[in-house]
């Protein structure tokens, strides 16, 4: 099932639709996590939005809710985004659901980080005695909550952010933020999460030895919490919440989703846990309504490896002949969390990987036509529709589940995933390479 769609030297981009897709009402009867489990996070949320309102200003308009908006882009733009033939406008809309300028965090990383370092918070002040059940959360920004959570440490290993988020939320709360950043991760990450007061410490390693040893230390600390990307629940049921939100976002945008109207969602991919609680959370609320795919760069693909060898646990993309060495820092990972694959297993319709100058010429064209200041791993969303609608296996994908007009009634989102805080002078150079990099997307 692979498709050339890039001139670029290494391994070519592909196209894969899962075999063992199944219908979402049977595999979720099956599963241990429930709607009500993403609804209850989402109550966990709102009860800390007045903490939320009064740690970050920038959320007051927003009544402490952290959440990015849902773009439509104009029709005009669409096909030449998508680098599809001019005559091809049978296939609905698209819209970019915006987390690359999400507050706080700057991330898709800001819903699941900062929910799990607030359901650990909630249990440490019920536990002290901070809060009563149904009362002022934001009294946990004051001096007496504050000196519980300084004797308290919360750490997690990333390629940079997922550690804004966590780093962030626990050093404005008054925990001991630290972070475990691999080689991958880009130094405007680290500066900025020192300034926020948090303890970066650097591996030459990859991202799964920055985990593995962030996991190690924590163990050994009976104050600390490790917010474990590749194992976490809480994760997992805070990037949930995302869904039914969008649910709410399509409403307002009067977008219907069922079987006649079909959603294609495309969610770039590094280890797994968000874009799986994400398409968890959509099979919950459309059913078979909602079709997800991920996205991954050709050199780190390691979802599509461990989709394709459902016997091998902790297969690894170097396993696979891949060398996990690509520009998309937030997707250079070389083993997927189990975790996520478990859900995924018979729900993702399948994944699509990208060549580094397609990531780098669509986040030019992102910018050009839509304004849009996303990362490279951000920009990989594109390839998903793009592969989608331009190759035999999204074809015949199409003609079984979205057959007759209803293709030309579906809705593709786009989900762009980082960019809000990379700094001008780096954003530039991203746009330079990515607009001589343009022909790569023919």
């Amino acid at each position: 099932m692979r498709q050339d769609n890039d001139s670029q030297a290494g391994p070519m981009a592909e196209l894969w639709v899962n075999p063992d897709l199944r219908p979402a009402a049977d595999v979720l009867a099956e599963a241990d996590i429930r709607l009500a489990d993403i609804e209850d996070a989402q109550a966990r949320l709102a009860r800390f939005a007045p903490l939320l309102t009064r740690l970050f200003p920038e959320l007051r308009a927003a009544d402490g809710q952290i959440e990015s908006a849902l773009l439509p882009v104009p029709a005009q733009n669409a096909g030449p985004l998508l680098a599809l033939p001019p005559a091809r406008t049978d296939w609905g809309r698209l819209l970019v659901k915006a987390d690359h300028d999400l507050p706080v965090a700057g991330s898709i990383k800001a819903r699941g980080g900062i929910y799990e370092v607030l359901a650990y918070t909630e249990r440490l002040a019920l536990q002290h005695g901070l809060i009563a059940p149904g009362g002022d959360y934001a009294a946990l920004a004051d001096a007496p909550a504050r000196r519980v959570f300084a004797r308290h440490t919360v750490s997690v290993g990333s390629t940079g952010n997922l550690a804004m988020s966590i780093g962030i939320m626990a050093a404005s709360l008054g925990f001991r933020a630290t972070v475990h950043m691999s080689a991958e991760a880009r130094q405007w990450k680290k500066d900025k999460l020192r300034a926020h007061g948090v303890d970066v410490i650097e591996h030459a390693g990859d991202y799964a030895a920055a985990v593995h040893t962030g996991r190690l230390a924590a163990e050994n600390d009976p104050q600390a919490h490790f917010v474990d990307d590749e194992r976490s629940l809480t994760l997992f049921l805070g990037y949930g919440v995302a869904a039914l939100r969008l649910r709410e976002q399509l409403a307002a945008q009067g977008i219907a989703v069922d079987v006649r109207h079909p959603l294609f969602v495309y969610l770039p991919c590094g280890v797994g846990g968000a874009p799986a609680g994400i398409a968890f959370g959509l099979k919950q609320v459309f059913g078979d309504a909602a079709h997800c795919w991920f996205v991954e760069p050709t050199a780190a693909a390691c979802f599509l490896t461990r989709m394709r060898h459902p016997d091998r646990p902790g297969i690894s993309v170097y396993d696979a002949g891949m060398d996990n060495v690509t520009e998309a820092d937030g997707l250079a990972v070389p083993v997927a969390s189990e975790l996520a694959y478990a859900q995924m297993r018979h729900l993702l319709s399948g994944v699509a990987t990208a060549a580094d100058a397609t990531l780098f010429a669509d986040l030019a064209a992102l910018h050009d036509m839509q304004g849009l200041q996303v990362e490279p791993s951000a920009a990989a969303a594109l390839s998903g529709p793009r592969m989608l609608l331009s190759h035999a296996v999204g074809e015949a994908y199409l003609r079984e589940h979205a057959p007759g007009d209803s293709l030309a009634r579906a809705t593709h989102i786009v989900w762009s995933t980082g960019g809000r805080f990379v700094p001008p002078e780096e954003f530039q150079a991203f746009l330079a390479r990515g607009r001589a990099a343009v022909p790569a997307r023919a």
